[in-house]
């Protein structure tokens, strides 16, 4: 069981790395590509190596994706459609913000850690929904106001970019899309909901792209490397290793593990951009981290009571 565990925690840990470098990515590529079209391009290469992912692992062998029954295909689209719309405006506002961050910003861990706040917005929300919430969350929301403070307000009302505001506002939104995966999921399957999200993702930012910007095929040709890795290295293999990792690992352990993504989004803007965070921002991803970690602790003890029982 222990060394189960430790395999799945390694790999999940794998997992962590790469969609913590993915945030590298999307720096890099955003100085070549605008973001809708980035966007665009990431999803749809995304769709299809889950979809080919789906067709190797798909134990049933199903002829068709969409089930025939007519209420229940309803419902799949749908659940990709809500499902879809809310990813699409996570991506893009995560991709506008750190695209707005100026040169030597430290847009990777900024952005990393920002994002990651949607773990301590997803019980909040999940309040105003009419579910209860345990007593820690506010402890929390406590600690990452502060840890968002010292990150981001490091000089006042003008120290702060407005790449932090954006990819504020995109954590707000993962949490209301990770909320309806929550819902959905269990009608779709995961796998088949994220081809599904991806593939909104697709039209919608291309429908934006084609109104609102004109990029360069040079361009996008420069920054091929990024867009794969994000489609097919972070989407595809992040989205299988995931998967492999939790049949393995502890829920407590998943989680906590999986937390590490804005940890290595700091280390490898630190180790590939040269970029670098000043004492007191360092100090601030710290606090956010550990606001990470508090958020999680009633789900944690809740797993772990639940596997005592079992």
């Amino acid at each position: 069981m222990k060394s189960n565990n430790l395999k799945g925690s390694l790999i999940l840990c794998l997992t962590a790395l790469i969609w913590g470098l993915a945030f590298v990515a999307q720096s890099g590529g955003g100085e070549l590509v605008p973001p809708l079209t980035f966007n665009a391009l990431r999803a749809y290469i995304a769709a299809a190596a889950l979809y080919i992912f789906y067709k190797i692992t798909s134990i049933k062998k199903e002829k068709h994706f969409f089930p025939e029954d007519k209420a229940l295909k309803k419902q799949y689209l749908t659940a990709g459609a809500v499902c879809g719309a809310l990813l699409t405006v996570s991506v893009n506002f995560q991709q506008f913000g750190i695209s707005a961050y100026p040169p030597g910003a430290a847009a990777e861990a900024r952005s990393g850690f920002i994002t990651a706040l949607y773990v301590v917005f997803v019980p909040i929300i999940s309040l105003l929904l009419g579910k209860k919430a345990n007593p820690v969350i506010w402890i929390s929301v406590l600690i990452a106001v502060a840890g968002f403070y010292l990150l981001c307000f490091s000089g006042g009302v003008s120290g702060i970019y407005t790449g932090d505001i954006l990819v504020f506002i995109c954590a707000f939104c993962f949490a209301c899309q990770i909320i309806s995966v929550d819902k959905y999921v269990g009608v779709t399957g995961g796998i088949k909901l994220s081809i599904m999200q991806f593939t909104v993702v697709g039209i919608l930012s291309t429908v934006l792209a084609l109104i609102f910007e004109r990029p360069s095929l040079s361009n996008i040709s420069a920054a091929a490397p990024q867009i794969i890795y994000l489609g097919i290295v972070s989407s595809g293999i992040g989205y299988t290793l995931q998967t492999v990792g939790q049949k393995y690992a502890e829920p407590a352990v998943a989680s906590l593990t999986m937390s590490l993504e804005s940890v290595f989004a700091a280390l490898g803007g630190w180790l590939i951009s040269g970029n670098t965070l000043s004492p007191r921002e360092l100090i601030g991803c710290t606090v956010v981290f550990a606001a990470i970690i508090v958020a999680q602790l009633p789900e944690i003890a809740r797993g772990r009571k639940e596997q005592a029982q079992s």
